[in-house]
């Protein structure tokens, strides 16, 4: 069941709109925060609330009753100081979850240090799905979920089509398991060692890296 969750998000540039849009997309009650009036404006029609306000002091985040929300997305990274003084902020206000956007490794380290429980950085996650994409024209998608284990999509070849999951015996021979099989618009999730592979299918598939890699190569 879709649970409904209060978001703040502050900053509302490229990044903060975008979570903004898709918040509201996913029916989540977002409150909107940044210090440009025209960046506010622009998300009035996707958030519950969009406000004008210095998100770096702390009486203006108290009351705008910030303490309530169980998410705060903290979108200001090119501005190293103001996200930093912002998130220990929102930590010593008590909010619950608290996700950061980082320019930079540097920024990245910072951040982890004073609270954030999370730390994202767009622009080398998308990078790393770019290169992943270049590099083999077999992924679909890629998922980091630690240093060493990933989930990745693969575009089913000919090599493995009309052979049902138990022939290919995936997690036996390369250690990975098979989570899902997408064909168009229809997903299988969880399937059985029975379910046939098609020519062009997406297998979403979790495992160490290494092993993945020794799927793509030789398993696909």
């Amino acid at each position: 069941m879709h649970v409904k969750k209060q978001v703040v998000v502050i900053g509302l540039g490229r990044f903060g709109t975008s979570v903004v849009k898709e918040l509201n997309r996913l029916g989540h009650e977002v409150l909107g925060i940044d210090s440009n009036m025209e960046r506010v404006d622009a998300v009035r029609d996707f958030a519950a609330h969009a406000v004008v306000a210095n998100a770096t002091d702390e009486s203006e985040l108290k009351s705008l009753g910030v303490r309530n929300f169980e998410h705060a997305i903290v979108a200001i990274g090119d501005d190293l100081q103001a996200s930093v003084l912002c998130t220990l902020m929102l930590k010593e206000i008590g909010v619950a979850k608290i996700w950061v956007k980082a320019r930079d490794l540097q920024h990245q380290k910072i951040l982890e240090k004073v609270g954030a429980d999370r730390v994202i950085q767009p622009e080398f996650e998308m990078g790393v799905r770019v290169a992943q994409h270049v590099g083999s024209e077999k992924i679909v998608d890629y998922i980091d979920l630690s240093k060493d284990y990933s989930i990745l999509e693969f575009a089913a070849t000919s090599k493995i089509a009309n052979k049902s999951l138990s022939e290919l015996n995936i997690r036996d021979r390369y250690k990975c398991i098979v989570l899902a099989i997408k064909r168009g618009e229809e997903v299988n999730i969880a399937p059985v060692p029975s379910d046939p592979v098609r020519l062009n299918d997406v297998l979403i598939v979790m495992g160490h890296r290494d092993d993945l890699k020794r799927f793509e190569e030789r398993g696909l």
